[in-house]
This record gives C-alpha cells, structure tokens and sequence, in this order.
C-alpha cells in the first residue's frame, strides 16, 4: 500500500513540473503572461499580413520585407517570433519568448526587443541583451526571406 505521504510528492512533483515547463527562468521574479500585443518602432498595431503563418510553421509568410522597419521589427505573438531589420535589407528572427521568465516580449523601439514583464531589453541586430534581468539571449528562429516575402523555416 502507497502511504499518504509519498502520494503528496508525487503530486506536489508533478504540480511543479507542470508550473515549471513553459517557464525559461534564469532567476527571481515572477511570471505573467507577457503582453501580448503586436508592436513596432511605430505607434499603433500594424496589420497583420494575408497568409500569415500557422504556429506549426507551415511556411506560410509572416509578412512583406517592406512591413519590418529599418532599425526596428515586428513581433509576430501567435508564431512566438520577432522579425528585426537591424539595417536595410539584413532581416534577423528571435523567439519572442524572453529566456528570463517566458514572458513575449511586446514592442520593437529604439532599436532593441522589449519584454513587458520585467523590462528586458534585447538587440536587434542579433538578441543579446542590452538590459535585464534577463541573462541569455533571445534564442535566433530560421526565416526565409524570398522576394518580398519573409516566412518561417
């Protein structure tokens, strides 16, 4: 027979895995369901592009080359990625998860990747981090960029 205690830790094990999983700490802090919204270096929410991708990655486009700014990006929230145009023509992809709490980061300004939660702030030109409390950077994502098109590998 199982004693009530041993079933309290498998139960108490599994609840923290379960709290656990998604999370990406690297320290303190708490949670929170990061932001979500769309941003740019640019007030208000773009639009999204027709044929944007699926979260499986199916390569549909995530946007047109013209719609990520110069010095700036996109944050895609539904496909957990942010597309940079660190300068013109040079096109970088990150996870829009922030590896301090797994938060998405929210909006692309003054050239660096912001997380809402915390205020982590990542570079555009290649997701290291510019200010904490995050310690790792974002991790890179694979993008085609085809035309004027850009999608996920």
């Amino acid at each position: 027979m199982t004693s009530p205690r041993a079933c309290r830790r498998t139960v108490l094990f599994a609840a923290a895995a379960l709290t656990t999983t998604g999370c990406g700490s690297d320290g303190g802090g708490d949670g929170g369901d990061g932001g979500t919204t769309a941003g740019t270096d640019a007030p208000g929410t773009p639009e999204a592009p027709s044929g944007s991708a699926s979260p499986g990655g199916d390569g549909g486009a995530l946007a047109r080359t013209s719609e990520i700014p110069v010095g700036g990006g996109t944050v895609f929230p539904e496909e957990k990625v942010v597309v940079t145009q660190p300068t013109a023509g040079e096109f970088r992809a990150f996870s829009a998860v922030c590896p301090h709490q797994g938060c998405l980061v929210n909006k692309v300004a003054d050239g660096t990747v912001d997380c809402p939660c915390h205020g982590s702030k990542f570079r555009v030109a290649d997701g290291s981090v510019v200010t904490g409390p995050a310690t790792r950077p974002l991790p890179a994502e694979q993008i085609i960029v085809s035309e004027e098109t850009i999608t996920l590998a």
